[in-house]
C-alpha cells in the first residue's frame, strides 16, 4: 500500500538556524509525529520539507521502496483532491514516486493520475536531505521545475529564491550549489536520463 500524502502547513515558529546546523536536523521533534516503533511496524517514512530557517513548511508520509547508495525512492499516494496553481487538479489516488539523493541538491517527484499513464514531474531544489531511518528532512530552496508529460519544462520561483536569499542570507555555497543543481536537472531532463527515463520508470512502477 502506498503512503498517503498529507500536505500540512506548519504554524509553529523556530529560532533561526546556522547553515552548519541545517544539515543535522533530521529526526528533530519526532514526538510530533508517529512513534519510532509505529514507523518501524508500518514501514512508513515521514517526509519533512522545511524553509531555510528550519521552520517546517509541509509534511507527509510515504513508503520506502528502494535505497541504493545515496538514492532513496519513496512511494506515496494523494488521499484527497488537491488544487495546484500550476498542476491543476491532482486527483485522489494520484501516485507520487519521489526520488531523493542524500548527496544532491534536488529531488524529483513523478505524479501519475489514477487509471492513466500520463506522468508529470515536479522537481525541487533543496539542501541535501538527512534520513534517520524513519524521517527524511530537507530544506527547500524555492526554485522548482515543472516537467510536462512531453518533457517540456519550466523553471519556477527564481524571484522567490532571490527574495529568500536576501531574507535568510543564503551563503555563497548555497547559491553556487543551487545554480549547479539547476543545470544538472535540466541536463537530465533534456537527455531523458534517470529518473526521466520513461522505460525504466515504467518498470519501477510495475514493481511498486
Amino acid at each position: 500500500m502506498s503512503g498517503k500524502l498529507q500536505f500540512v502547513a506548519a504554524c509553529e515558529e523556530e529560532p533561526m538556524m546556522q547553515h552548519s546546523d541545517k544539515l543535522k536536523f533530521a529526526g528533530h521533534r519526532l514526538n510530533e509525529y508517529e512513534s519510532v516503533s509505529e514507523a518501524r511496524a508500518t514501514g512508513t517514512i515521514i517526509v519533512r520539507a522545511c524553509k531555510y530557517d528550519g521552520v517546517e513548511h509541509r509534511r507527509w508520509t510515504a513508503k520506502l521502496r528502494r535505497q541504493e547508495s545515496s538514492l532513496l525512492v519513496l512511494d506515496a499516494e494523494f488521499d484527497k483532491e488537491i488544487r495546484h496553481e500550476l498542476l491543476g487538479t491532482i486527483a485522489i489516488g494520484t501516485q507520487s514516486i519521489e526520488y531523493y539523493w542524500l548527496d544532491r541538491w534536488y529531488n524529483v517527484f513523478c505524479f501519475t493520475p489514477p487509471q492513466s499513464n500520463s506522468r508529470t514531474y515536479y522537481c525541487n531544489l533543496n539542501i541535501p536531505p538527512t534520513f534517520d531511518g524513519q524521517t527524511l528532512s530537507y530544506i527547500d530552496l524555492d526554485i522548482d521545475l515543472l516537467v510536462e508529460s512531453d518533457f517540456r519544462y519550466r523553471v519556477l520561483d527564481l524571484e522567490e529564491f532571490e527574495q529568500n536569499a536576501r531574507r535568510y542570507g543564503y551563503s555563497s555555497e548555497v547559491r553556487l550549489n543551487a545554480e549547479r543543481a539547476l543545470g544538472e536537472l535540466t541536463t537530465l531532463i533534456e537527455s531523458r536520463a534517470f529518473p526521466f527515463d520513461e522505460e525504466r520508470l515504467a518498470q519501477l512502477v510495475d514493481v511498486l
